[in-house]
């Protein structure tokens, strides 16, 4: 009987495993995908799309944001390793090596990010280079590679501002296991990630709005 019980909970739990596996792809991959955008916003050109017209996966998220764009680009500009970090979970990034630590105060010293400009994240991860810089409109890095472009993007309508984030990745070398664990890991893992710095970047725009 002793035996019994941790086989059924290993059995149910595959199960369980088996069916988010084949779930995720029909029910969930297009909101994970797409949280906080608009269809308009997940399906329009983007400045950066250029960069890498073909890609493996493409994530358009966003947020709204009651502040006007200057509220909201400084904090975009001094983002990066070592500078203003990513507003995200900074405990996450730094298990690999990242050297985030989030800022909440806008850094004069990394307020000067110009075109051509490169940014590492952390020692080992990759270099990416700031390609347009329309400010407070658009800010999109590529990485030297040139297999990740990451695009921000601020739409305002005179009240408020749409923060757009669009990552386009292409995995050339990637295998089938390779493909498998981007699709059930990484893609949910980003989603995590990623909501957290949009929301960041909202809270820390809108006390600036607030505060001048």
């Amino acid at each position: 009987m002793m035996d019994r019980a941790p086989k059924s909970s290993v059995r149910t739990g595959l199960l369980i495993a088996g069916i988010a596996a084949a779930a995720y792809p029909l029910l969930l991959r297009r909101w994970c995908l797409t949280w906080g955008a608009t269809a308009e916003e997940a399906e329009s050109a983007l400045p950066g799309d250029e960069l890498l017209p073909d890609p493996g996966l493409v994530a358009t998220r966003a947020v709204a944001i009651d502040a006007p764009p200057g509220a909201v680009w400084p904090w975009l500009v001094q983002m990066g390793s070592g500078r203003g970090g990513a507003y995200t979970y900074d405990w996450i990034e730094n298990l690999f090596s990242l050297d985030m630590h989030s800022a909440n105060e806008i850094l004069p010293q990394f307020q000067n990010l110009k075109t051509g400009d490169v940014l590492p994240l952390g020692t080992t991860g990759p270099r990416m280079r700031a390609e347009i810089m329309e400010p407070e409109q658009a800010l999109v890095f590529r990485s030297e590679d040139g297999n990740w472009v990451w695009a921000f993007v601020l739409r305002s309508d005179g009240e408020t501002t749409r923060l757009i984030s669009r990552n386009r990745i292409a995995a050339p070398d990637a295998g089938p296991l390779g493909r498998l664990v981007n699709l059930l890991i990484m893609e949910p893992g980003s989603l995590i990630m990623e909501r957290k710095m949009l929301l960041g970047m909202k809270e820390r725009a809108e006390r600036l709005a607030r505060t001048g």
